[in-house]
């Protein structure tokens, strides 16, 4: 597995990367024989639209009793 850093750009509707050489040679690539991509974007996006909307019913000091409750007993 080879990790590397790319910028997407135009091709046609669509967006592309280009893949370095040395790893099309160390992963063995070839035209038309299927690969397995991993895409990691910019996840801090999806990290603001989620903060904040965890609905709890219990007050904070409550779960944190619960949390604590048989914690010392051995």
């Amino acid at each position: 597995m080879e990790q590397f850093k790319a910028a997407p750009k135009k091709w046609g509707n669509s967006l592309g990367v280009t893949i370095p050489t040395e790893i099309i040679k160390s992963e063995n690539l070839k035209m038309n024989k299927e690969a397995i991509f991993l895409v990691m974007g910019d996840s801090r996006q999806k990290i603001k639209k989620l903060f904040g909307t965890l609905k709890i019913k219990k007050p904070t000091q409550q779960i944190m009793d619960e949390i604590d409750e048989g914690y010392d007993e051995h």
